[in-house]
């Protein structure tokens, strides 16, 4: 009664099983190596975060690329704010996650002549989005910035598509390189920015809001999808001997119906018989 597992129906059932069983294991995988990587990044953040605050030119200098082990490295940086070359980055959401605005970003030209991008906050973007808005006044004299490292913006890293013709003293993308362009030579920024967590001495009057830490608690739900994946694996052949013995009963139901019907049929013909 297993011969109709040789139907075509069947066969190609099966194979269907056979090939989602290993395709659902991948998946199972590819999720578990997504919450270890989540894992890895929110322990290198917190130590990152926690670390004790080195000299940002310590770290980087001009076309440096920050790698990744430095992400939200603690840093200082001493200097002069340089807000004739401030520009701000268009569309970014305020520490509530709803507001859309502006991000603040300074040069602050340190002892040496060289200058590190600082991203001094949020601003809200007010009602004509073609002209430069009105910031905050950047503190006039030496200062010391405390904040976290961050690698230059790209499209490829962000998402964030960089446009031309932008008004005036905007852009899209926090870019060390291409904000060189526009910067005195003897500026040259250091590859990277700071994002700002705190001033010395500290600023008088209204500032920019200032960027939250990262979150680095939450680490998803790629774990609940692994085991979701390798559960759907281990249903699949359980599901086809279910159906495999529902399909073998069903038949000989249909057997044993067929034979009751021919055996009644001799039976109801003697009886009609004179």
């Amino acid at each position: 009664m297993y011969r109709f597992l040789l139907s075509r129906q069947w066969v190609i059932l099966t194979l269907i099983a056979l090939l989602l069983m290993p395709v659902m294991v991948k998946l199972g995988y590819w999720q578990l190596h997504r919450h270890e990587r989540r894992v890895a990044n929110n322990h290198l953040i917190s130590d990152n975060l926690r670390a004790k605050a080195v000299p940002v030119e310590s770290l980087t200098r001009p076309g440096a690329v920050v790698p990744k082990r430095q992400l939200y490295r603690t840093v200082t940086a001493t200097g002069r704010y340089d807000t004739a070359h401030e520009v701000v980055a268009r569309q970014r959401t305020a520490g509530d996650g709803d507001s859309i605005g502006y991000h603040v970003i300074t040069p602050l030209v340190l002892a040496d002549g060289r200058s590190v991008l600082v991203n001094r906050g949020w601003i809200a973007a007010g009602t004509d989005l073609t002209k430069f808005p009105k910031i905050p006044a950047a503190p006039s004299g030496e200062v010391t910035v405390t904040g976290r490292l961050r690698p230059d913006e790209t499209t490829a890293a962000t998402g964030i598509r960089n446009r031309s013709g932008l008004p005036d003293r905007m852009i899209m993308l926090i870019n060390s390189g291409l904000m060189a362009k526009d910067l005195p030579a003897a500026e040259r920024p250091v590859g990277g920015y700071i994002e700002l967590a705190a001033t010395t001495p500290k600023p008088s009057g209204r500032q920019p809001q200032l960027i939250p830490e990262p979150d680095h608690s939450s680490i998803g739900m790629h774990m609940g999808y692994a085991i979701q994946w390798w559960l759907f694996t281990a249903m699949v052949p359980v599901g086809w001997v279910i159906l495999v013995r529902r399909e073998r009963r069903e038949r000989l139901a249909a057997r044993d119906a067929a034979a009751e019907d021919g055996a009644a049929r001799p039976a109801a013909a003697a009886v009609a018989s004179p």
